[in-house]
């Protein structure tokens, strides 16, 4: 008689928690930066390759998309070096209980919105 629960658990069995977002983010971030990265490799290869390259490049970068991807980067960054503090304190053996746990991907959150707001509205070069 065959069982009708699955062999393993997965997405659609576990209860949502917050750590579950954060490292999911985490990983989604870390894409993240590798594309943002891509947009540096080609901001150096523009400012290389002359005035009317890198034009093309300011154009896109200040354009609605762009300015949404750079967001998206800044987001990326913050949240995968913030987890990444996280993990550090894990490296050593603290902040492992399951409140601490929960605590630290709330303030992991807070950190990056924060950290996003601040570089978007007082550090944005092209306001």
């Amino acid at each position: 008689m065959a069982s009708e629960k699955p062999l393993s658990p997965h997405i659609q069995i576990y209860r949502w928690e917050i750590t579950m977002l954060v490292s999911i983010l985490h990983r989604a971030a870390g894409i993240g930066m590798l594309i943002g990265t891509g947009f540096v490799v080609w901001m150096l290869l523009a400012l290389a390759s002359g005035e009317a390259a890198y034009s093309v490049f300011q154009n896109f970068i200040t354009s609605p998309l762009g300015s949404l991807m750079l967001l998206g980067w800044t987001i990326a960054v913050f949240l995968h070096m913030g987890n990444g503090i996280r993990h550090f304190f894990w490296d050593v053996g603290k902040g492992y209980s399951i409140p601490v746990a929960r605590r630290s991907a709330f303030i992991l959150l807070a950190f990056t919105a924060i950290m996003t707001l601040i570089v978007w509205c007082v550090a944005c070069p092209w306001q």
